[in-house]
C-alpha cells in the first residue's frame, strides 16, 4: 500500500485517482490468491511424485517411476500421466498418433509429399514430449536417442534440427510408454540417485 501511495502518473506528476488505486489492489489481491493456489497445487503434485509420501491417486506408482528418470521432474511427470500414459495402448503407433507425432503424408496418383507431422493429437501433451527431447538431450548425454540425435544432426541449425527433435520425442515417447508397461528403463537412461 505504501508503494502504490508514492506512484504518480507520468503525464502530469499527480497522485493515483483514489479508482484506480482501488483497482490495482483488487488486481494485487487477486495476484496473491493465485499465487496461493499455484503453491497449493504444486505441493500437492510434489507430494503426488514423492516415493516418500503415501498418496492416493490412481496414478501415483506411474508418476512415482517417470520422475525416477533424470531429466523428468514431477510436473513433465504428472503432465505425461494425465494427459496420455493414463490410457493402455495397443502398440507404439497408436500412442505416438494419440499424441499427434506421427508423419503426415500426401499422396494423390504418382506424388507422395511427407507434410511433417499430423498434430492431430493431444498439443500440451505433444508440448511437453518436444521439451522433454531437449531436456533428455542435456541431462542424458550419453544415452544411445541423444547419440542418435547428435550423429544425425551434427552442428546443423535451424529446420533439420527442429525435425529430429521431433522424431526424439516420439522415440523417447514410446520408451517412457515401454518403462512403464513393462519395467524395462529406457536405454542409457541416467536414474536419479
Amino acid at each position: 500500500m505504501l508503494r502504490l501511495e508514492r506512484l504518480r502518473t507520468a503525464a502530469d506528476g499527480q497522485t493515483l485517482p483514489p479508482r484506480l488505486k482501488a483497482e490495482i489492489l483488487r488486481e494485487l489481491q487477486r495476484l496473491e490468491l493465485i499465487l496461493g493456489m499455484i503453491k497449493t497445487i504444486e505441493a500437492e503434485r510434489d507430494a503426488i511424485a514423492s516415493p516418500k509420501t503415501e498418496v492416493e491417486h490412481t496414478n501415483a506408482k506411474k508418476i512415482q517411476d517417470l520422475a525416477k528418470i533424470k531429466s523428468i521432474g514431477p510436473e513433465f511427470a504428472t503432465t505425461l500421466i494425465g494427459e496420455v500414459l493414463y490410457r493402455s495402448f495397443d502398440n507404439r503407433k497408436q500412442l505416438a498418433s494419440y499424441v499427434g507425432l506421427t508423419p503426415a503424408h500426401f499422396q494423390s496418383g504418382a506424388m507422395c509429399r511427407d507434410q511433417g507431422i499430423s498434430k492431430a493429437g493431444n498439443g500440451k501433451a505433444r508440448t511437453v514430449m518436444i521439451e522433454l527431447a531437449w531436456l533428455w538431450l542435456r541431462h542424458q548425454p550419453d544415452s544411445p536417442l541423444s547419440v542418435w540425435f547428435r550423429e544425425r544432426v551434427g552442428k546443423l541449425k535451424g529446420r533439420i534440427r527442429r525435425i529430429t527433435i521431433v522424431a526424439v520425442a516420439r522415440k523417447l515417447l514410446i520408451a517412457l510408454w515401454r518403462y512403464l508397461e513393462t519395467g524395462l528403463v529406457p536405454k542409457g537412461a541416467i536414474l536419479k540417485a
